[in-house]
């Protein structure tokens, strides 16, 4: 390295130190304004350097400036590289929160049909429940109803007969009165 290098070289730094500093409040760390402030000086550098360097004809100044020119590039697709990641990712999140929102939604539409369903079958199931109840009703009522014929039938049976008894004894004691009074007389 050439003492005018070196003093190109230490010339800068000193320049840079106040740069450098300002840099370093603003906010970020590796990203955001403070990498992109850092990249514009660090790029501005390499141009100084490479423009003192072709001016003064030093190789080693330029060759400096190239690989610092080299070494910005690099950082500058590093830091979009980071920031696609960062994109890529907030949308996978997004992405994510939406899918689980879906899912939720899904997940109450499903209970919510499976509560409609099954309060549909409790009210078929009490319908034909009702409708059982009232045909075993019907059916009872129907017995009943027979059983009620069948013993008016059987009282009027009995009825019959009495009344045909009482007959045969009214006609019994008329024979019986007619007898005696024949024989009476």
């Amino acid at each position: 390295m050439s003492l005018l290098h070196s003093a190109v070289d230490g010339y800068l730094k000193l320049v840079r130190l106040p740069v450098d500093a300002a840099t370093k409040l603003l906010p970020g760390n590796g990203e955001g304004p403070r990498a992109t402030a850092k990249l514009a000086v660090d790029r501005v550098d390499a141009t100084v350097r490479g423009g003192i360097g072709s001016v003064i004809g030093d190789e080693g100044l330029q060759r400096d400036a190239a690989r610092r020119e080299t070494a910005a590039d690099q950082r500058e697709k590093a830091l979009d590289l980071k920031q696609q990641a960062a994109q890529v990712e907030t949308e996978a999140e997004k992405r994510a929160r939406q899918q689980k929102e879906q899912a939720r939604r899904r997940k109450q539409k499903r209970e919510a049909e499976a509560k409609k369903t099954a309060a549909q079958r409790k009210a078929a199931n009490d319908k034909a429940k009702a409708k059982a109840d009232e045909a075993a009703e019907k059916r009872e009522r129907a017995a009943r109803l027979e059983q009620l014929k069948r013993e008016e039938q059987a009282l009027a049976e009995k009825d019959e007969a009495l009344t045909a008894k009482d007959e045969a004894q009214r006609l019994k004691n008329e024979a019986g009165a007619a007898k005696a009074e024949r024989v009476g007389s």
